[in-house]
């Protein structure tokens, strides 16, 4: 029997997808999965046929493949993936590479990065995007963790990514190396809360045409199809045209039985703790966040909405106006999401020390991924007119758009707050908009006010930069300062 090319652990619908396309691609896979009945269910099933080759043990599974042995696991992240990592290391061998394909936390992957390479072996943590369809067909990966791995299984990685342009088989795939230890599923970790960015901001456009405007979903599933054909064109903007044109079999609309709670898997908490950690304002992907925390209080807001009232949302009068204003606003929210995605990335990548090449990580969200758009062309542009470009905001395409976009997307949050329709991502991002544009913030009252009570010092605009200073500001606080200040 001839040896496989990769080994494949954990056989659920992302990983039997990915299998099938690597097959696709010609590459020869060995899988294992720990309930071992899954194996042979795939191999009489969906992978009758193929080349695929079923492992009953790992010991089995490391010797059908070739070396340097290149095993790939897609199981439930955390205490699994160190359980796998632990018992893999007892059946490879030095140079052998361990890639992590699940949705990790990139602080454990920076660990297992080092735990690895410590026994001798190459490991890697790669982001997989684009849902069960992209597996299958051409996902976004991301992958980091220890560089001398990344020979070995870039042939493999990029053969089976999507590609831009989308569907040309001879065009860039959407993989490449993006650095160090925890790298790549950072990269994934910001992806994912640029994900939930964006679906808070459809969400609350949607919101806005059901009772602001009164919109019934087979004309709002227009508008949706006819914003996919411009600017906001992307794959959440064409699911949501699709999911407001959907029935259930008796005629119904599947969307208005869809009790509105929302779930999360973690990434996009991970996301806003990383931004706390680094200090960088992601301001709307947090709130994106707790809009989904707040959904999930469900019976308390079923509760408080029979005592707490707020105004009554009344028809507005041109309708056309404020859908074309609307979509402005989307955009501009959304140039905000990525923009401060973007800041948390180059945060990350100072103090990790990765070497993120930020126009190639767009590009690798051009195609397979969920937040895939049009959109992104746009921000590997502007990196490759300036690799050390610090805000996506003052490059001149991105200003002239949120420019130009201003006044609609002040018109929509103000006639939001106006009817009681929350816009947290939205209003978010125009607050960070307004803050970011801003020479001056009444940051130095806070400081003054930190120094009163804390002795935590200033520093003065008629002095140097970094030259302290402290008040006392009742005569009776003394001259001792606290000895940390950050700003």
């Amino acid at each position: 029997m001839s040896k496989a090319d990769i080994g494949l652990i954990g056989l659920a619908v992302m990983g039997q997808n990915l299998v099938l396309n690597m097959n696709d691609h010609g590459f020869t896979v060995a899988v294992y999965n720990r309930t071992t009945s899954v194996v042979d269910e795939f191999l009489a099933g969906s992978a009758k046929g193929t080349k695929v080759i079923g492992a009953h043990s790992l010991e089995e599974l490391a010797g059908l493949l070739k070396r340097p042995r290149r095993v790939m696991m897609l199981v439930k992240a955390g205490q699994p993936v160190d359980d796998f990592i632990e018992k893999l290391l007892g059946v490879l061998e030095p140079g052998d590479i361990i890639m992590d394909g699940g949705n990790s936390n990139y602080e454990d992957s920076i660990r297992r990065t080092a735990y690895v390479e410590s026994k001798g072996l190459l490991y890697i943590g790669t982001g997989v995007s684009g849902g069960e369809e992209g597996a299958r067909h051409g996902p976004s990966i991301m992958p980091g963790g220890s560089p001398a791995a990344w020979p070995a299984v870039k042939p493999i990685l990029q053969a089976v990514a999507a590609k831009v342009p989308e569907g040309d088989p001879n065009g860039v795939p959407c993989c490449d190396w993006v650095g160090e230890n925890g790298a790549g599923h950072f990269v994934k970790m910001v992806h994912n809360g640029i994900e939930y960015g964006d679906m808070q901001i459809i969400a609350e456009a949607y919101h806005l045409m059901k009772e602001a405007l009164g919109m019934p979903n087979d004309e709002m599933h227009q508008v949706f199809a006819r914003w996919n054909q411009g600017k906001l064109e992307s794959y959440l903007i064409e699911i949501t045209r699709d999911i407001l044109g959907y029935r259930d079999a008796d005629g119904s609309a599947t969307i208005d039985v869809i009790l509105d709670r929302a779930g999360q898997k973690g990434t996009g908490k991970w996301t806003v703790i990383s931004a706390l950690d680094q200090g960088i304002p992601l301001t709307l992907i947090g709130e994106a966040v707790f809009g989904r925390a707040l959904s999930s209080l469900k019976d308390e807001r079923v509760a408080a909405s029979a005592v707490l009232q707020g105004p009554r949302p009344t028809a507005i009068a041109d309708k056309a106006a404020f859908i074309a204003d609307l979509e402005e606003a989307v955009y501009a929210s959304k140039i905000v999401s990525y923009t401060q995605g973007y800041m948390l990335m180059r945060a990350a990548a100072a103090a990790y020390k990765w070497n993120l090449n930020f126009g190639g990580i767009a590009l690798m969200w051009r195609g397979g991924c969920i937040i895939r758009s049009v959109f992104l062309g746009k921000i590997k542009e502007a990196f490759d007119a300036d690799p050390n470009l610090t805000n996506l905001l003052v490059t001149p395409y991105f200003q002239e758009a949120v420019m130009g976009a201003q006044a609609a997307w002040r018109r929509v949050v103000a006639k939001a707050i106006e009817l009681g329709i929350p816009t947290p991502t939205m209003s978010s991002a125009l607050a960070f908009f307004d803050g970011y544009r801003r020479d001056w913030l009444p940051a130095n009252l806070l400081q003054a006010q930190r120094d009163y009570f804390g002795a935590h010092t200033y520093e003065r605009t008629d002095k140097p930069r970094g030259q302290m200073f402290h008040t006392n500001w009742t005569g009776e606080g003394g001259d001792v300062t606290a000895r940390a200040y950050q700003a």
